[in-house]
């Protein structure tokens, strides 16, 4: 799922290299936190933040065939 998040994170971003994406396992729950650039935040959040609710759609598509939940925070620096 990691690697998921940063090829979406990749194609949206300017400054590839200063993306940084970590992952918390959890129980029955994984967060997965996104960091980016300060100036690529609102491509990632998108307008209303409906880019962001379109990684998170596509995340839990993912999950659901792995019987997991996952979580993405865009972490703002």
């Amino acid at each position: 799922m990691k690697e998921l998040v940063e090829f979406v994170a990749k194609a949206l971003v300017d400054e590839v290299d200063r993306i940084e994406i970590s992952e918390i396992t959890g129980n029955q729950t994984n967060i997965i936190e996104l960091k980016v650039a300060k100036e690529d935040i609102g491509k990632v959040i998108g307008r209303q933040g409906r880019t962001a609710d379109a990684i998170r759609t596509i995340l839990n598509c993912a999950a659901a065939k792995l019987n997991r939940r996952y979580i993405l925070q865009i972490i703002d620096e």
